[in-house]
């Protein structure tokens, strides 16, 4: 099988080490993405070599213009080629819209809208040349007025249309698509009456699992007819409740 790497900002931790692994088992060798969880990160490249991929780190904040070049030039140096990168990277800041100032807004937003456009802006060439893909990670805030996380639900929706202008301007050399998770993998504080609350808000009655994310990473990256789409992993979350 011809070698492929993929890309994972925030690859350490939660839901983006899930997909790391999950690339990792299905043949990829990997660029691992963190900010600040060094020892998480270090501990990722032991698994991924454990299943005998190759694994290099890239560290840095990405609300730093300055990172996205830093990460596409480690994927360049550690591998000289990139099929696949995967904006996992964000915040989740908790707050009422009208105590949101200038300063958080716009710490949001460079996280979560400007730094996905940043890392596949640095990717690009070597997308092209592998004919690769990018996947963004939206949710489910991206389609519904979240009052409690206003920011966050602003840029997640600004990442949905994001996908589609990346998919339009890079085709036809680059597929571009994202994932809206539902509740994959709920906040370490949630409550049990929480969980029971989402449980009973998602059709198919139960929560899902961070595996339910990769697989849906794993169809897009081999989907070479699939670009400018938002594939909601909810468990028919935007159906409705009953």
């Amino acid at each position: 099988m011809a070698q492929r790497v993929a890309l994972v900002t925030g690859g350490a931790v939660r839901l983006g080490r899930a997909i790391t692994l999950g690339l990792a088992e299905a043949g990829f060798d990997l660029v691992i993405h963190y900010r600040s969880s060094e020892g998480p990160a270090r501990q990722v490249v032991r698994d991924v070599e454990a299943m005998g991929r190759g694994a290099v780190l890239a560290a840095g904040d990405l609300a730093d213009p300055a990172v996205a070049d830093s990460v596409a030039e480690a994927a360049r140096a550690g591998y000289g080629r990139l099929d696949l990168v995967v904006n996992s990277a964000a915040s989740f800041e908790k707050g009422r819209l009208l105590d949101v100032d200038a300063e958080a807004w716009d710490a949001v937003m460079d996280l979560n809208v400007r730094a996905p456009h940043l890392v596949v802006r640095a990717t690009a060439p070597l997308l092209r040349d592998s004919r690769g893909s990018v996947v963004n990670l939206v949710d489910l805030s991206a389609y519904r007025p979240w009052t409690g996380f206003p920011a966050h639900a602003v840029s997640k929706a600004a990442l949905a249309h994001l996908t589609r202008i990346q998919a339009r301007a890079l085709a036809p050399d680059v597929r571009v698509n994202a994932i809206a998770p539902g509740a994959v993998l709920p906040p370490e504080d949630e409550t049990p009456e929480g969980l029971e609350t989402l449980r009973r808000m998602t059709p198919l009655g139960r929560l899902g699992d961070p595996s339910d994310v990769v697989r849906a990473v794993l169809y897009l990256a081999d989907a070479p007819y699939v670009t400018g789409q938002i594939l909601a992993v909810d468990g028919g979350r935007l159906l409705g409740s009953f």
